[in-house]
């Protein structure tokens, strides 16, 4: 092939890919228009905030329009983009739409708590919008070099922004923190990787279970050292996939970041960041097994890091409960439960990678196993759809008290409900969801997980012990998140306290409710949403 050949299949690949990525592109115009602003001083005229919303306003249009499209049966077939990089299907575009609608959410949210202001916006913005675009190139990666670009690009921003508020030791220290943990995470990564690359001759994820299957024929059980090797490899991967996901024992930033950056970027990271990083894993994990892997000769292996995985996930979750308990300020404490509910979701993963290594005999058929794979991955996403309103509800009412009150503690919300009804109630729907009480969407969120762990239970023994801890934390959680509401419904006002404003006249009462409101919803109608994400766990699952 001469080198004008090349140069033909690679402009006419990224002409075919580029309407394809537009959602993504449309991020990448409204930074450079951000930047343009800055830099000629256009910032009072064209407000950072204004010029944010716009565009991603315009990306979440252009992800929707694909999404009806796979909906409605117009594109039903995956497509690779930019010779193989990333791969547009349904679970790419379902996790398009999920960041781009709460990238706006938090857009708002900051113009609502008015951070950063206005000198500072464009710069913000940049970093929000650049941070956003490294998560839906994580949920679409197809390479290996893709998945470690994807994961620094997300990183890079975040620890800016941690850091952003200007003259705040601890914001500083804590981005101090997140960067020096995070190069570490994202070395031991990268050597993973090379590790995977080296040893199957291919960093390309799809092609991974057919190397990962003739690696199989010529070497067996975990005494040959290129087995270990791999092995080596995958966990190192995950350690960086961990990090990002802050599960035990790679959660260590995560208290300090929250607790020193604001709440809407406190908000942005434990929801947006989890998304993306779960649908990261996701993708890794099929890559490693296949669509069905339960004859393979290294399921053991993939079995054992499936078990591994619900084990870490249940020492998570029962670690964040165990730690929020002693917390007085309410972002360290959220950051605790922002622990405890990834662990939560880590376990439908692993129940996913357990059904789909079942020995044929156990587990059935082929079919039978994706089947069951594919409900794990729907309970997944069905508690992200759930995470995505409790979760930024919550920090949202954090940040509007804050605004009101100057203070972080939760000795502070004594009596608040007298104050400010709205933001009491609101407070309640949301942590009942986060407790997982019905009829708000928590529960479902969790009993989907749950019904996923038990279904893998059948084939390990480990699983249940997984299951019984997780149904465990479910009390343990409840406990600190009641504390939460005593101090707002049953503490009295303490004379002098600052006054805390919040109706449903003002534009915050309408944003707590908005947020709040879903969360309702989605546990009393759970058809529509359901279905929804079990569409895209079938079509990942198709092949």
């Amino acid at each position: 092939m001469t080198f004008a050949d090349i140069i033909t299949r690679l402009t006419a690949d990224t002409q075919s890919s580029l309407p394809l990525f537009a959602p993504e592109l449309c991020l990448v115009a409204t930074i450079v228009a951000l930047l343009l602003v800055r830099l000629c001083n256009l910032d009072r005229r064209f407000p950072g905030s204004v010029v944010a919303i716009i565009g991603t306003i315009a990306g979440l249009a252009f992800a929707a329009v694909q999404f009806y499209n796979f909906r409605d049966g117009a594109g039903t077939t995956a497509a690779p983009m930019f010779t193989g990089l990333l791969l547009y299907d349904p679970f790419t575009v379902f996790f398009r739409v999920f960041l781009l609608l709460f990238l706006l959410f938090v857009e708002y949210l900051t113009l609502l708590g008015g951070i950063p202001d206005q000198e500072d916006a464009p710069d913000f913005y940049v970093l929000l919008l650049g941070s956003t675009l490294g998560m839906t190139l994580m949920a679409s990666a197809n390479h290996l070099l893709m998945v470690f670009l994807a994961v620094e690009m997300t990183s890079v921003p975040s620890y800016a922004m941690v850091g952003f508020l200007k003259g705040r030791r601890d914001s500083s220290e804590a981005a101090l923190k997140y960067v020096v943990y995070g190069a570490g995470a994202a070395g031991v990564m990268l050597y993973g990787i090379s590790l995977l690359a080296g040893l199957l001759g291919t960093a390309h994820l799809p092609a991974m279970a057919q190397a990962l299957t003739e690696f199989s024929k010529l070497h067996s059980g975990f005494a040959d050292p290129a087995v270990r090797t791999l092995a080596l490899g995958i966990l190192m991967v995950l350690v960086g996939v961990a990090f990002k996901l802050s599960l035990f024992p790679f959660h260590f930033w995560c208290p300090d970041a929250f607790e020193g950056a604001s709440a809407e970027v406190g908000g942005y990271l434990s929801v947006a960041s989890k998304g993306a990083a779960f649908a990261l894993l996701v993708r890794f994990c099929l890559a490693l097994v296949g669509h069905s892997a339960g004859d393979s000769e290294l399921s053991q292996l993939y079995m054992n890091v499936g078990v591994g995985l619900g084990v870490m996930a249940a020492v998570t979750a029962t670690f964040g409960n165990l730690a929020a308990y002693g917390q007085t300020n309410i972002k360290r404490l959220l950051a605790y439960s922002t622990i405890a509910h990834a662990g939560i979701m880590l376990m439908a993963v692993s129940a996913m990678m357990v059904v789909l290594n079942a020995p044929a005999a156990a587990g059935g058929t082929a079919a039978a196993r994706t089947t069951a794979a594919a409900a794990c991955v729907e309970g997944l996403l069905y508690y992200l759809a759930v995470y995505f309103f409790m979760n930024l509800g919550t920090f949202a009412i954090v940040a509007l008290i804050r605004n009101q009150t100057y203070s972080e503690q939760i000795a502070d919300y004594a009596g608040l409900v007298k104050q400010s009804p709205l933001l009491a109630i609101c407070m309640l729907i949301c942590v009942f969801s986060l407790v997982g009480i019905p009829p708000f969407g928590g529960f479902f969120a969790k009993f989907s997980v749950f019904y996923s762990v038990l279904d893998a239970a059948r084939f390990s023994s480990t699983m249940w012990i997984v299951l019984i801890v997780g149904l465990a934390n479910t009390v343990f959680g409840l406990f600190y998140y009641m504390r939460i509401l005593k101090t707002m419904f049953i503490t009295p006002l303490p004379e002098g306290a600052r006054p805390v404003d919040v109706s449903l006249a003002s534009d915050g009462g309408w944003y707590v409710l908005l947020v709040s409101l879903p969360v309702l919803a989605l546990g009393i109608f759970v058809d529509p949403i359901s279905g929804v994400v079990r569409d895209v766990a079938t079509w990942l699952f198709r092949g």
